[in-house]
């Protein structure tokens, strides 16, 4: 069986295979020995548009056995010759060196739908390559944005618009040549593709070839949970490290400071002492009055804060210009991703529970995708406007 014998028991299931790696790993050379495998006991056709897998000689190479060779004269017309093999020269077997255009991947789904083993290539080193290619995402069903319902919304834990596979895919199998001897086997890509698209993606098969020349299977091992993003997933600009203030408050609510400072994430510190504080905040009710606090606030240095009204959002605007946050750094969405990433880290790091801030349904939505690209559970307590996403890990 040379180079194939680790994939025997795939190439003789009759599944739809599709072989990716990168270039010069080894695949037109799988898929040659793959036609002439198969050819001993079934009709093989070749669509072999560069010539790579049967010659550019009149007489098709010896190494495809008795498959028969469909050249293919330009690059272009290579759909029309797959669509000319299935329609006119009754195969079993149908095999095809790289798909690369949309016309090509929509005539392999039609050879597929028509009961036909078809095996090919393409350009891509893993199945999430080929996922991300709007080119080529059919062969593996393709991928949409669906609406859910609220109910369904709620039962999955994640936001209203998500990323679905759209069809069932043209290839049954897809396998990542890793290298000559090392193979990466997807058996089920539908339930594969569902998974990566949930954020928990399944371990691959791990083939390869020992020493002495036997075939060792394993299940490859995913890497720890990360937050790393997968490519639908908000983008989160890293955390700035901020230097603990401490603020004497004049006038100002202490309970609405910390709220303030707990929604900014800015380790702002409400102390009594004026000796012990680094900003003066007050309101312009107040200083206009010039009452003793303020005077010797001023004459320390202390740099002073003046406030139109007592409101969250005009602290948080204080201490938006005291942390020197710019507008990433003010944007409600971004403050929740921050928090949250800090809670995914404390939960994999043995925390049982961790409580979020309350937020609306649009960011609580983006808090369940990322604790579930994390391999996290959550749910949502509490009633608006101080609903609330819980995050934790079940065992």
């Amino acid at each position: 069986y040379g180079t194939v014998d680790i994939i025997r028991d795939i190439v003789e299931s009759g599944k739809n295979i599709l072989l990716l790696g990168r270039p010069g790993v080894g695949k037109t050379t799988m898929l040659r020995e793959v036609a002439r495998i198969l050819a001993e006991k079934k009709r093989v056709v070749i669509v072999d548009t560069s010539n790579e897998i049967g010659g550019d000689g009149d007489i098709p190479h010896p190494a495809i056995g008795r498959a028969r060779r469909m050249q293919v004269p330009t690059p272009s017309l290579q759909h029309e010759v797959m669509i000319e093999a299935v329609e006119n020269h009754m195969p079993e077997v149908i095999i095809i060196d790289e798909i690369g255009r949309e016309l090509e991947a929509e005539a392999a789904r039609t050879i597929a739908e028509r009961g036909v083993q078809l095996i090919a290539t393409a350009h891509g080193e893993t199945l999430d390559n080929l996922m991300m290619n709007p080119t080529l995402a059919d062969l593996v069903g393709g991928i949409e944005s669906v609406t859910l319902s609220d109910e369904e919304a709620r039962r999955r834990g994640t936001q209203k618009t998500v990323l679905e596979r759209r069809a069932p895919p043209t290839f049954d199998v897809v396998i990542e040549i890793k290298d000559w001897n090392r193979l990466a086997i997807h058996h089920d890509v539908a339930e594969a593709v569902d998974a990566i698209l949930r954020g928990n993606p399944i371990p691959a098969e791990i083939r390869y070839r020992s020493e002495d020349g036997r075939v060792l299977r394993e299940r490859a091992t995913l890497p720890p949970p990360s937050l790393e993003k997968a490519p639908f997933l908000p983008k989160v600009k890293p955390k700035r490290e901020l230097m603990t203030i401490r603020g004497y408050l004049y006038g100002v609510g202490q309970n609405k400071a910390r709220q303030a400072a707990r929604k900014l994430q800015v380790p702002f510190i409400v102390v009594k002492d004026l000796n012990d504080s680094d900003v003066f905040l007050t309101l312009k009710s107040f200083y206009r009055k010039r009452p003793q606090p303020v005077v010797e606030a001023e004459r320390r240095g202390i740099p002073v804060y003046v406030l139109r009204s007592n409101t969250v959002t005009q602290i948080e605007e204080c201490l938006a210009d005291i942390f020197d946050l710019d507008e990433e750094d003010r944007d409600p969405l971004a403050i929740a991703m921050r928090e949250t990433e800090e809670a995914i880290k404390k939960v994999l790091s043995g925390v049982p529970m961790v409580e979020l801030s309350p937020q609306d349904a649009r960011i609580r939505r983006q808090q369940h995708l990322m604790a579930a690209q994390a391999r996290l559970s959550s749910y949502s307590v509490g009633k608006e406007p101080n609903r609330r996403v819980r995050i934790y890990r079940e065992f």
